[in-house]
Formats: structure tokens, C-alpha cells, sequence
């Protein structure tokens, strides 16, 4: 007789052999994929899924097959991907599943492959992708409430799903293809507590992917065909808030984080439940300003290989990340953070396709569990090179590209003047302010430069937290232009409804003879410049001369033009180092934003958009080169390199707080253990700063971490985030990563505020609430890494 040792050896084993079935061996006219006791069932069998996420839109098409390849190569078995609606539906009521677009067809050519496809149809898929993925024109409604029971959101929800559905229903595994999962929502507990809003998406998904869509039934009543597994992802601290009982449910968390803590709940709540990672992140995506984020390999490779020694699915985000090339790369919130073009997110397979060292060390542990040797890792499609320095003319200025404008009373914001992406130009009249006074841009979304009859004043930075700037005296009829460039908008949490321009008002305040006087000024020429690449090379040939008339900027950004010659395209990187801000196009194709404050300082170049011969580059920079318009391509990347104007800590002495008479609001001591842990105050304390003092930490060392902090208000709930700053932090670990104090109210459970190995104790924090408060209590989540790194023992909490 078996032991029950050996039985679980065995039964193991089924899993893994079963796990590596190729995809041809299901039955041709259709499969099933289904749960089972603590076990996905492929076609009967049990199964583990290894899924690699990968995202098409941030892939070349011509390279979609050689990505998918690498991914197999590593020995993965399903590709997992978001559908991103954003995309395909750029102006309301006009779909494009074409070239770039056609997700059926990245899904054949995983097919093709050998490999399943998880799909996420969203609405909502975050992944640091403009607007969470969500279009733009959504917010042309002014109170719509986005993803919730709007009754216009759910009309277009149900729309695009239904698009979706056309074009990959056809390809579930009930019908021969290779969908075998399609997730509902995404991370709906980071946003919010809607069972009801869950609930209709579900239903909504469902409707669209059970209505057979065979072509020979389209004027015959047909029974609805089996659905594909539909499932939800969420946080272990937050997935039973939206939970469905007719969901399976998977858990998001990431590298280094202890794997038995992270099922634990799930594994109480349904037993026999399969368990999943719908993400276990690889890496991490960079901001501008900030360090190039990298995680390690070892520890990647411990969580899969324990995971797989378990028999636990999971997809790995991101295998490989790409470009989030044109004005695709999102933002993130608390604050407003964008991100990068690069999304190279530390991945196994780099941002332009080639294996990395974490690569080779990762299909280690995935050749353990495969049945046979893994394939070999396929050729680049195309070798790396260089160009020479090439010059690049300023063709137009920053006045001479216009494609709406409209006169207004009052400010519009980019959606009001029904336009998506790129800059909106603000001008009107000054009244008479004989002293200097104070701008004030309510509010400015998201880079604004100012210009009084032409002259340059100085920028106000979104990224900042700024919102005003000193003005010099000025006289009735002095024009004001304000220059606004729309980044990313935001992508995760509630501060999704991001409208570009400016959104509210424009105020001067100025002292006059010891009155305060302010002005809300009006009547504005609102005039707004797309990021489009065919009307930038129309209005090119128009011949525009600098000394125009109508030039109300007198600046050195404008749009700059260039070409080089190659004998052989091949994949390159454009080193915008001599430029200042904005975006660029080679031969047409939108390659990203650059911004000389880094980290990035590379454009990726596919060579498959390159071609033998002269190829055009197209740059608009906001605020002009350094120097020499010029600019070269090299072999590798740039992407962590930073040139700040100040550093990154939030370490200036003149603002710590000297606390040394000040009564703690609360002091005690924390658990040593992971996931959330909250105190409640004797009483209410009242201020606009809360500082927390670390006295000792758990492990001995002086090394304190905090994950994430909430602080309760008067009625005992969460206060919002959204206007927290960092005030203060005496130490922040930024050498090998971004463990600066704003990670403790980023909305990521995964990052946080680290103090440095050589800072001693007791550390100090001080984040400012925006306003005063009232504040009952206080959370804490320490690192969510076995035995939580860091974790503070000692502390004292104070309100000023």
C-alpha cells in the first residue's frame, strides 16, 4: 500500500506531467477547462497552469510570434493578456481589432504555439496603461462615475465586451481554440467594496462570451454554447469584499512574498479550490524621477518553484513587459506619478525581446517540472545596432500646430474640446497688477509652462504637487499664454477620472496698497495641439517661418525633423539625451514620451518599423534641446539614469518636527507577523501632520520598513490618501530600488519605505494629511515577505 507521502509524490507528479499535454492533444471540434479538487482540469486531466502575461499592444506585430516562442522556451504553457479597451475604441463608436489591434490574431499565433491564453477583457485592466485602459471620451460625460453602476458606463461596458467577444468567443477551448480562462473586472477590492457592480460585469461577460457567434447561425435561434472559466483576481488582504460565489477566485502578490500567508484565508474560505497567482509580479514599472526599478532573481525563482513544487498555477507578470510606446504609458496615484515609455518591468525576456541572465536562471526551475527538454530559445529577429549622430531641424514652433480651438468664458479641459491627447494652449488679456503677484492653475493637469506676451516665466509640475508661480508686474491688455502637455492619466485607484488641461480655474492674487486682491480671469482662447503624427507632417509642409506674427510663445521647443541612413534596419534605442521633453515618431510610428529627468534616456526603435535607406524622425519637445538639435541610436538601453534638479528623499532638516515636548497620540508595539495590523487611539487627536516614530525593530536591526499606513478618521474609517505628501523621512533607502517614503499610501502592497542599513534608530515620518484632521487610529501592513522584513516593534504615533 502507498503511503500518503508517497501518494502526494504521485499525484504531484500527474499535475506536472499533465501541465505539459501540448495544446494539439485536445479534441479538435473542442476541450474543456474546468476546476477540481485543488486542481484545474484540462480536458479531464488535471492540470497547472504556467502562464506568461504579455501584452500585444506593447509588442511590434511582426515580433508577437518570436515573444510568444520566447515565452515557451522558458517553459511556460499558457499566455496570459489584457484586452485593452482604450485601444480598439479611440473615439466612441469606432473599433479597431486591426494590424496592432488584432488581439484573435495574437491569440492564434499562441495556438499555433502550442500555448493557452488567459484573457482579461477588463473594462478595467490597470497595468500602468493610460487611464487604466478605460477611453478617454468616457469622461466628455462630467459625472460619470467610472466603473460602477453608471447606467452610460455599463451601456458602453456591454458594448465593447460584446466587440470583444466577437473576436475571441470563437476561439475558447469549448470551441478548438486556446482560451481557456477569461477574467471579470480586475482588482475591483483596490478600488472599491461593489458586489452588485462586480455582479453585472460578471453577467455582462458571461451574455457575451456564451451567444454562439458562428456565422451560419446569424439569422437562426441557436442554444448559448459552454463558457470558459470565468474567474477574478484580487489581494489577499482584499479579495473576500467582491468575492462571487460563482467565481473561481486568484490572488495577486509578488516577488518574495510568503506564498502559504498569501493562500491562507482562500484555502480556509473554499478548501478544495485550485489555487492560482493571476500575478506574481517579476519586477516592477519605473516613474519619471525616479530610480529604474529591478527585483531579484532568486527570489522570483524560490516563488515559482515553491509554487510549483505545491501544484499552484500561476502567470507570471510580466515574462515580458515591451513599450508602452506613443501616449499609452498611465500614471499612478496617490499624487500623480507617470510612467515611463520602457515597460522593461525587470522582466525575464527585456524590453525588446532578448533573454536576460533572470531569464536562463528561471528556466532552471521551469525544466524541473517540465516533461522533456524545454525548446530552444529563439533567434532575435533582428540584430542590435547603432547610428551615427544625425541633426534634426525645427521645422514648427510651439504656435503653429492647431487642431481645435473655441473661445470660452471660462477654461475647458482636453475632453471638453473633444480631443484625447497631446497640448492645450490657454491665452487671454491681463488686467493692471503694478506689483508682482501669485499664478495659481486650479488645477494643472499636468505639465504647464507660462508665457507673458511671449516670454517664458517658468513651468508648474503636476508631478511636483505645484500649482502656482510668481508673476513680475504686469499691465491691462499684457497676453498670458499658458502651455499645457497631458501625460499619462492615471491608472489605478479612484483618482482614475483624470481630466487633462486645466481643470478648474486660473487666479492671480497680489498685494495692492496692503489689500489682497485676486482676480479669477476669463474669457479664453482655448486651443488644443494633438500628439497625431499626420496632422504634425501636414502642417510640416506648410513652410512656417519662426517670426510669425501669431507666435505667442517665443520658446526653443517646437517639433524637430531628421533623418538617418541605414544599410540594414535592425532594433535600436534613440538616445534623447540632448532633448528636453516630449515625444517622438520614426517613419510615422509613435515611439514614446522622452523627459531628460529620467530614469529613462532611450526611445526603443523596433527594426521591423525601420528600413534600408533614409528614415525620417520626427521629435516635439516642449521645452527644447540643451544644445545642438541632434540626436544618435546605440546597441543597448538607458533606462536608470536620473537628472534631477533635487534629490528624491524628503531628508531637508529645516522640516523635522521637533517633538521632544510633544505628547504621543498613541505609543505601543506591533506584532512581529505579517498582513494588517490596526490600533485605535485613547482619544481623538486632531492635526494635519502624523508622524510616526520608530523606536525598535523586531529583527534586531535598524533597518525599519513600513508597506503601507491608513489613518482612521473621527467615524473610525480610512481617511483618503489622495492629498498626502511626505513631509519628512530621516532615512530612505534609494540604493537599489525606490524605497522613499511615498511608498506608504502608493496603493501597492508590494512596495515600500525602507530606512538605510547605515541610519540608526529611533527613524522618524512625517506624512502631511492635506488639511487637519481628526484621526482615531491607525493601520499597518509591514513588508509582505516571510517574516516581514523590517517590521516594527517599538513606536509612537503623533499628531501636530
Amino acid at each position: 500500500m502507498l503511503s500518503t507521502k508517497n501518494l502526494k509524490r504521485l499525484t504531484l507528479a500527474a499535475l506536472l506531467l499533465a501541465a505539459s499535454v501540448p495544446i494539439q492533444s485536445a479534441e479538435k471540434n473542442g476541450g474543456t477547462f474546468t476546476t477540481g479538487e485543488k486542481t484545474f482540469m484540462l480536458n479531464g486531466k488535471p492540470f497547472v497552469v504556467k502562464a506568461a502575461e504579455l501584452h500585444y499592444p506593447r509588442i511590434p506585430r511582426p515580433y508577437w510570434e518570436h515573444r510568444i516562442r520566447m515565452c515557451k522556451a522558458l517553459g511556460m504553457n499558457t499566455v496570459c493578456l489584457y484586452v485593452f479597451w482604450n485601444i480598439h475604441e479611440q473615439r466612441e463608436g469606432q473599433f479597431d481589432f486591426t494590424g496592432q489591434n488584432d488581439v484573435a490574431e495574437f491569440c492564434r499565433l499562441a495556438q499555433k504555439n502550442g500555448m493557452y491564453v488567459i484573457v482579461r477583457p477588463g473594462p478595467y485592466v490597470c497595468a500602468e496603461w493610460e487611464m487604466g485602459g478605460l477611453p478617454w471620451w468616457l469622461l466628455k460625460k462630467k459625472d460619470i462615475r467610472l466603473r460602477e453602476q453608471d447606467p452610460y458606463f455599463m451601456e458602453r461596458v456591454r458594448i465593447f465586451e460584446n466587440k470583444v467577444a466577437e473576436q475571441l468567443a470563437p476561439l475558447t477551448i469549448q470551441r478548438g481554440g486556446p482560451v481557456i480562462m477569461v477574467q471579470v473586472e480586475n482588482e475591483y477590492g483596490s478600488y472599491g467594496e461593489d458586489k452588485a457592480y462586480v455582479s453585472e460585469i460578471r453577467d455582462i461577460v458571461r451574455e457575451a462570451f456564451s451567444t454562439c457567434r458562428k456565422t451560419e447561425c446569424k439569422d437562426k435561434k441557436c442554444e448559448k454554447t459552454e463558457l470558459p472559466l470565468l474567474f477574478q483576481c484580487d489581494w489577499a488582504s482584499n479579495f473576500t469584499k467582491n468575492g462571487l460565489d460563482d467565481l473561481t477566485w486568484t490572488m495577486n502578490f509578488g516577488t518574495g512574498a510568503d506564498i502559504d500567508s498569501q493562500f491562507k484565508r482562500l484555502k480556509e474560505l473554499r478548501p478544495t479550490s485550485p489555487l492560482m497567482c493571476s500575478e506574481f509580479w517579476s519586477g516592477w514599472f519605473d516613474k519619471w524621477g525616479a530610480r529604474h526599478e529591478t527585483r531579484p532573481a532568486d527570489k522570483m525563482n524560490a516563488g515559482i518553484d515553491e509554487m510549483l513544487s505545491k501544484g499552484i498555477s500561476f502567470s507570471l507578470y510580466m515574462t515580458h513587459g515591451g513599450t508602452s510606446f506613443g501616449h499609452w504609458a498611465g500614471a499612478n496615484s496617490p499624487g500623480f506619478a507617470p510612467d515611463v515609455t520602457s515597460y522593461d518591468y525587470d522582466a525575464p525576456i527585456n524590453e525588446y525581446g532578448q533573454a536576460t541572465p533572470k531569464f536562463y536562471e528561471l528556466q532552471k526551475v521551469m525544466q524541473k517540472y517540465a516533461e522533456g527538454k524545454l525548446p530552444a530559445v529563439p533567434r532575435a529577429p533582428m540584430p542590435l545596432i547603432s547610428v551615427p549622430e544625425f541633426s534634426l531641424e525645427r521645422m514648427m514652433t510651439l504656435n503653429d500646430l492647431v487642431t481645435v480651438q473655441r473661445e470660452s468664458r471660462d477654461v475647458l479641459t482636453m475632453e471638453d474640446m473633444d480631443t484625447g491627447w497631446g497640448m492645450v494652449k490657454y491665452t487671454t488679456t491681463l488686467p493692471d497688477v503694478p506689483s508682482k503677484s501669485l499664478l495659481t492653475l486650479n488645477d494643472c493637469h499636468d505639465f504647464a509652462q507660462v508665457f507673458i506676451n511671449g516670454t517664458y516665466i517658468g513651468k508648474i509640475d503636476r508631478v511636483k504637487n505645484e500649482k502656482t508661480i510668481l508673476l513680475p508686474p504686469v499691465k491691462k491688455g499684457d497676453a498670458l499664454v499658458i502651455l499645457v502637455e497631458a501625460m499619462g492619466r492615471i491608472n489605478f485607484g479612484r483618482a482614475i477620472k483624470d481630466y487633462k488641461g486645466i481643470t478648474r480655474d486660473v487666479t492671480i492674487q497680489a498685494d495692492i496698497d496692503g489689500n489682497e486682491v485676486t482676480w479669477n480671469l476669463k474669457d479664453w482662447l482655448v486651443q488644443t495641439m494633438a500628439d497625431d503624427y499626420n496632422a504634425i507632417k501636414k502642417e510640416m509642409g506648410q513652410g512656417h517661418n519662426d517670426v510669425k506674427l501669431r507666435e505667442t510663445i517665443n520658446s526653443n521647443g517646437g517639433y524637430f525633423r531628421g533623418e538617418f541612413t541605414l544599410k540594414k534596419p535592425g532594433d535600436t534605442f534613440l538616445n534623447t539625451e540632448a532633448f528636453g521633453k516630449g515625444q517622438v515618431w520614426v517613419n510615422g510610428h509613435a515611439i514614446g514620451r522622452f523627459w531628460s529627468i529620467g530614469p529613462q534616456q532611450t526611445l526603443y526603435v523596433p527594426g521591423c518599423w525601420l528600413k534600408k535607406g533614409r528614415n525620417e524622425v520626427v521629435v516635439l519637445d516642449i521645452i527644447g534641446p540643451k544644445g545642438k538639435a541632434t540626436a544618435f541610436c546605440q546597441d543597448h538601453p538607458e533606462l536608470d539614469k536620473l537628472n534631477l534638479e533635487k534629490t528624491s528623499k524628503h531628508n531637508n532638516p529645516g522640516d523635522r518636527p521637533d517633538l521632544n515636548s510633544a505628547t504621543p497620540a498613541h505609543k505601543g508595539q506591533f506584532a512581529a507577523a505579517n498582513g494588517w495590523q490596526s490600533i485605535k487611539f485613547a482619544s481623538p487627536a486632531r492635526g494635519r501632520y502624523l508622524a510616526l516614530d520608530v523606536r525598535s525593530v523586531h529583527n534586531g536591526s535598524s533597518v525599519a520598513a513600513v508597506a503601507e499606513i491608513y489613518a482612521l478618521g473621527a467615524d473610525g474609517k480610512r481617511l483618503s490618501r489622495e492629498p498626502w505628501t511626505v513631509k519628512y523621512a530621516d532615512s530612505e533607502d534609494t540604493s537599489r530600488g525606490n524605497s522613499t517614503a511615498d511608498k506608504v499610501f502608493d496603493l501597492q502592497e508590494s512596495t515600500y519605505w525602507q530606512t538605510e542599513k547605515s541610519a540608526a534608530l529611533p527613524h522618524l515620518m512625517v506624512i502631511d494629511l492635506g488639511s487637519e484632521q481628526t484621526v482615531t487610529g491607525f493601520e499597518y501592513l509591514p513588508r509582505a515577505e516571510q517574516g516581514a522584513p523590517g517590521c516594527i516593534k517599538d513606536y509612537a504615533v503623533y499628531m501636530y
